[in-house]
């Protein structure tokens, strides 16, 4: 392939009129461009550079952006070009250092001819434009970041882009006409629940403030949304997204902060709509299974405030309503993304309440299944291995193609493989069940899990511990890793969790369980939790915690007899080398 250039000129009419000048192709070629200014950028494509910049030009919005670079190479087509966009726009959005200015419904993923030689030509332009100061980091240390990995700049799959396209069409036609609805999506761990929450908000927002002068991409499948009457239907619509969890909540405030159309007050506990004084048009529930229903909460203040929601929404005879009521009473649309065997806690909403949910979805046809794994690098059905795996069964040998699953017996061996990975790739961590007892909590220099030579500490925050400086030193809770990636993870699975001999099943080990709030008894609804009933909280932790890992997952087990099981498992699978 021959090179490629980056020509650079102001945006300005003047500027554009002198490079138009230069060649014919500047006005009937295929390139790509930034429009750019201190603080935000423009990435586009375009068949003819001296008309789509001109359009640019006359675009109120793109009024303050100041430069302009164009990527020319002889060899560009328009598939490339699409491709190279969503390239930059991705990375872009990742590093963070401008707001990405563009919509996110045209970020494309499509094969075609020549595709991985034209990937080598793009990587050579990022580096060109980093070493001009346009990025502050590189590709590998870009997606490991939240920013990049939460970003709504996504390529989505096939599964996901049906389920968005037919959520939106019901969506506007029940905005429409004044009918309110309840959609649920539902998927394993890794198949981009979270990723189409976000898209989602975004994609709505774009059509809320859609400009109409603006050229919309007609190759998007989301272009008929982009036409009048759509964004007055949106007019004063009120949007939310709900994240249980604080340490996720916190990464994706951090996320919208960076994105023109969100805003980090969007990103809501269940707490906050509860206590909202106006109702909201859609609430879309990210992670819906960790809502909670009415119980003893962290903190006493929270436990009154439940109680004090309730008596407000619901009246004197409210007391036992849950989250997933305060969110259908708030608003008159709500999306929910629901895994039912990710729910780790007694407090969680019971798996009947879900069902019950879906069932209804499912007789409306607004239910909807993400099945493609986005995550987990492994071929076959990994998810369902780690859950027969978990119950103490023997799992068919499956080929997982390169992915890196691993037993250790030598606990430090695993810890500084771990630790290797880390050097390598970054984002490799080590993860565990609450088998041991949180001594650093209050004592800072005590250690919680002692395992051969290794004297190690809990997460010392609870959020966004993947990124904090000291967790490559520590061992991640299921409260601190929930809804992220790694790229490895050592899974530590402790003596809450061992092998019955006599059954030949997983069973749960009370006394070895720590999570006060994971094993207590809800007396506000009267509901003693057996330990057949905790295993099923206790099973989901480790599947979750063994299914962070993108390019692999290493295991240590404290019973010996589960040891011996899963042992065999790994054994009889296929070795790729690692």
């Amino acid at each position: 392939m021959t090179g490629f250039s980056i020509e650079k000129f102001d945006f300005t009419a003047s500027g554009v009129t002198k490079w138009g000048q230069r060649d014919r192709k500047h006005s009937n070629w295929p390139v790509v461009y930034t429009i750019s200014d201190t603080d935000d950028l423009y990435i586009g494509e375009t068949l003819n550079g001296v008309a789509r910049l001109n359009q640019h030009l006359a675009t109120e919005a793109k009024h303050h952006l100041e430069r302009v670079q164009v990527v020319v190479d002889e060899t560009f087509n328009k598939s490339a070009c699409l491709d190279l966009e969503s390239f930059l726009i991705r990375l872009f959005a990742g590093d963070g250092k401008f707001r990405v200015l563009n919509r996110n419904d045209g970020i494309t993923d499509s094969d075609y001819f020549s595709r991985e030689r034209y990937r080598e030509t793009f990587v050579d332009v990022f580096d060109q434009l980093r070493s001009e100061g346009y990025f502050t980091r590189t590709i590998p240390e870009i997606e490991n970041s939240d920013l990049f990995k939460l970003s709504p700049f996504k390529a989505l799959t096939h599964d996901q882009a049906i389920a968005a396209e037919d959520i939106l069409e019901g969506l506007f036609k029940d905005i429409e006409s004044g009918i309110g609805s309840t959609i649920v999506v539902q998927g394993n761990p890794g198949t981009g629940k979270t990723i189409l929450a976000i898209y989602l908000m975004k994609l709505l927002s774009d059509i809320q403030h859609h400009d109409y002068e603006e050229q919309v991409d007609q190759d998007s499948m989301f272009a008929d949304f982009f036409v009048p009457g759509h964004r007055e239907l949106l007019t004063g619509f009120r949007i939310g997204l709900v994240i249980p969890q604080q340490s996720l909540r916190a990464s994706i405030q951090a996320v919208f902060k960076r994105v023109p159309g969100l805003s980090p007050d969007m990103v809501l506990t269940p707490f906050d709509v509860g206590e909202a004084t106006e109702k909201f048009d859609l609430l879309i529930v990210d992670e819906a299974h960790r809502l909670n229903r009415r119980s003893a909460q962290a903190m006493g203040t929270l436990t009154k405030q439940f109680g004090e929601i309730n008596d407000r929404l619901f009246g004197p005879n409210g007391a036992q309503h849950s989250q997933l009521d305060w969110i259908e009473h708030q608003s008159a649309h709500q999306l929910f993304l629901i895994d039912s065997d990710q729910a780790v806690r007694p407090a969680d909403l019971p798996r009947a309440e879900l069902d019950a949910l879906i069932s209804v979805t499912e007789s409306k046809d607004r239910f909807y299944r993400l099945v493609t794994q986005m995550r987990v690098r492994a071929e076959a059905d990994y998810v369902g291995f780690v859950k027969e795996m978990l119950a103490g069964g023997t799992p068919d040998p499956q080929d997982f193609g390169e992915y890196d699953l691993r037993f250790f017996d030598d606990f430090d061996e695993m810890r500084r493989e771990v630790l290797r990975r880390n050097e390598e790739f970054g984002l490799s961590r080590l993860v565990a069940g609450y088998a041991w007892k949180w001594k650093s909590r209050t004592d800072k220099q005590a250690y919680d899990i002692e395992i051969g030579e290794s004297r190690l500490q809990w997460n010392r925050t609870m959020t966004d511990w993947v990124n904090s400086k000291t967790s490559v030193n520590e061992v991640g809770s299921i409260h601190t890793i929930q809804g992220y990636d790694l790229n490895y993870a050592g899974v530590i699975i402790g003596g809450d969790l061992v092998l019955d001999p006599i059954s030949g099943r997983t069973r749960f080990e009370r006394s070895r369980y720590f999570d006060a709030r994971g094993k207590a008894n809800n007396n506000m609804l009267g509901i003693k939790f057996s330990d057949e009933d905790l295993l099923e909280y206790v099973r989901n932790i480790y599947a979750v915690l063994l299914t962070r890992g993108i390019r692999g997952t290493y295991i240590w087990i404290e019973d010996e007899t589960l040891r011996e099981r899963v042992r065999k498992s790994i054994s009889l699978l296929p070795t790729h080398g690692t």
